[in-house]
């Protein structure tokens, strides 16, 4: 069953340590088997508090998906997000 990493960024709070991640995470996806569902498009916010930003992520499975998340080229390049922004992230199955 396929899984989905989604990203919600409430607040930026230093943009050049977010230029940072930026500029690195494309890195960190080779290898992996991932497909860009939503990459920082308009939001409308139908419930709950307004965010900035969201990615969505396809992986083929929760294993794939974690292996991605939890792989040292991927943390390496999240401590710049940790730094850069405060942002809610999660992994979902779906079909």
């Amino acid at each position: 069953m396929s899984a989905y990493v989604v990203f919600m960024r409430d607040e930026m709070v230093d943009r050049v340590e977010f230029e940072e991640y930026a500029a690195k995470v494309d890195a960190s996806f080779e290898g992996h088997n991932v497909k860009f569902l939503a990459d920082y498009g308009t939001i409308e916010t139908l419930e709950g508090a307004e965010i900035e930003g969201a990615v969505i992520l396809e992986f083929p499975d929760m294993d794939a998906a974690r292996a991605w998340y939890r792989s040292p080229e991927y943390q390496a390049t999240a401590q710049h997000r940790f730094q850069g922004a405060r942002y809610r992230g999660f992994i979902v199955e779906g079909p």
